[in-house]
């Protein structure tokens, strides 16, 4: 195997279309792995760690193509990531918005005075500075970064509560504004339903089954996964609560988290009682009697947050909890495993989406089920190898643990659809529970590569495959077709994401059940 690189001098292009090309050049034949980034000395530090630095010298203004495969394969490599990095963007005819070709924050502000959102996808080594920058001009920020500090987060959000602007970030991977997806988003219509989010693919999930139940959204607005942290105390999530309750658009507000810390739960829900309009807000894993309040309706999974929206903004009687599993559901998974011997017991959860690994680890617990897991919920346990499943296990493929060097398998599902193929192999397996998630920024035909591993492992022995697709019919991937292509080659596929998880724990309680066991 050969280790080559290229290095661009002062060339720079955002995160996500690194991951893109990345994800290219690593579907090409001969190439094992393959990773595009600035030259930070964090990223120098992992290209080493993969094995990827053979020398490398860069610097921060630096670009970096590496790859690691058979010689005339990386060079083919370097070749075509040469190509993209210098092709132009098709020429729109539609009437879009063309980017002015811009170098600084303060040249777009003193050519485009009206601008007052900077979206920000720099190293997390020069992304305080950059928002920072972007605060002091008079605009919000969207803070696409991650590995930004939380002091620095602190700052960079008291210096936008003075300014009365709008962090989102950092880590902020999805928001809808005025109609405009930005990061990995869907495409949705517009409505009456505000949201303020601290986890990317739950508002992915809550957007999605809001457009799936026939509403529309208003605004979507990400806070990043620390906002919630007592040290930054909400401040993001109260500004856009703040906001939305002031937006004539929106009659209905949602609120999106992981259980907050308790003095930032309070706040926030002190200030969402007071906002003048019907709230919604799922905790993930919060007790429903915590949260629960006269304006504010608690929401027991992601999917209720939106279905409970939908009836508040239509004026209909709240729907049953998607947690339940109909008696059809019941006869379905019954016959499913009617073939499975005794020995497949365990759940394993392969997850491109970290709030959907989060949810579906509580809501199998919740069933008797405790998983291991890379990035365990409280009572679960944390996996001693993340590349060795052990019992039920729960993994979150788009965590650090897996993306150092490689691109996000919502962009490049290599990766994760090898860890899928590995869990069906083992005899212990009962069902790979898996999620599929669409969107701009997503995997152009997210199903096509995991359907020909599929049809190599297609026994009839093997596990059952449970999949939610997130995503709209809309959206570039067409959610009606991954769907069809996913159920051709046998996978059952849930409504959401909760419903998956709860699909999981009936067949795993059917197989202990099997073996004489209570769950």
């Amino acid at each position: 195997m050969s280790v080559m690189h290229k290095v661009f001098a002062n060339l720079y292009q955002d995160s996500v279309s690194l991951m893109q090309i990345s994800a290219q050049i690593s579907q090409l034949p001969g190439i094992e792995q393959a990773s595009v980034v600035m030259g930070t000395a964090t990223n120098l530090s992992q290209l080493r760690d993969a094995g990827l630095d053979n020398g490398c010298q860069a610097g921060p203004n630096d670009l970096i193509i590496a790859v690691r495969g058979e010689e005339a394969a990386c060079a083919a490599a370097l070749e075509l990531a040469h190509q993209r990095l210098n092709s132009k963007p098709a020429e729109s005819n539609n009437g879009g918005i063309q980017a002015p070709p811009l170098v600084s924050l303060e040249m777009a502000a003193e050519q485009q005075p009206d601008i007052n959102l900077a979206l920000i996808s720099v190293p997390g080594d020069y992304a305080a500075a950059e928002a920072i920058k972007a605060l002091h001009l008079d605009m919000n920020v969207m803070l696409f970064s991650d590995n930004v500090s939380l002091e620095q987060e602190k700052q960079i959000k008291l210096l936008a509560q003075s300014k009365n602007r709008l962090v989102m970030g950092p880590d902020c991977g999805t928001a809808i504004i005025n109609g405009l997806p930005l990061g990995f988003a869907n495409v949705v219509k517009p409505g009456a339903i505000g949201i303020v989010g601290a986890s990317g693919t739950g508002v992915q999930e809550v957007t999605c089954r809001i457009d799936q139940l026939g509403a529309g959204i208003s605004q979507a607005i990400g806070t990043g996964g620390h906002d919630l942290h007592e040290e930054i105390g909400g401040i993001s999530m109260l500004h856009g609560l703040q906001a939305l309750a002031a937006d004539p658009a929106t009659q209905v507000i949602v609120l999106i988290s992981k259980p907050p810390a308790r003095p930032v739960a309070e706040r926030i829900l002190e200030q969402a009682q007071a906002c003048g309009k019907p709230v919604v807000v799922n905790f993930l894993g919060a007790a429903p009697e915590e949260v629960t309040r006269p304006g504010i309706t608690a929401a027991a999974t992601l999917a209720d947050a939106a279905g409970l929206a939908v009836a508040l903004a239509n004026g209909t009687p709240a729907p049953a909890t998607v947690t339940t599993i109909s008696a059809e559901d019941r006869q379905i998974l019954q016959n499913a495993s009617a073939s499975l011997p005794a020995t497949r017991r365990y759940i394993r959860g392969v997850f491109a989406g970290g709030t959907f690994c989060y949810e579906g680890q509580l809501l199998c617990q919740q069933q008797g089920f405790s998983a291991a897991s890379n990035t365990p919920v409280k009572g679960n346990s944390r996996l001693a190898d993340i590349w060795r499943s052990q019992g039920h296990t729960l993994i979150d493929m788009g965590d650090d643990d897996f993306t150092r060097g490689r691109p996000h398998p919502m962009i490049d599902p290599t990766l994760r659809n090898q860890r899928i193929v590995a869990e069906l192999n083992d005899a212990e397996t009962a069902v790979v529970l898996f999620d599929l998630v669409l969107g701009y920024g997503a995997a152009a035909e997210p199903a096509t590569e995991l359907l020909a591993l599929l049809n190599q492992n297609s026994s009839q022995s093997r596990p059952l495959l449970i999949a939610h697709v997130c995503g709209t019919e809309t959206d570039p991937q067409q959610c009606s077709r991954q769907i069809a292509a996913l159920r051709q080659a046998g996978v059952l596929i849930a409504g959401c994401n909760a419903q998956a998880a709860m699909w999981a724990s009936q067949i795993a309680r059917i197989q202990a059940e099997k073996n004489g066991e209570k769950s």
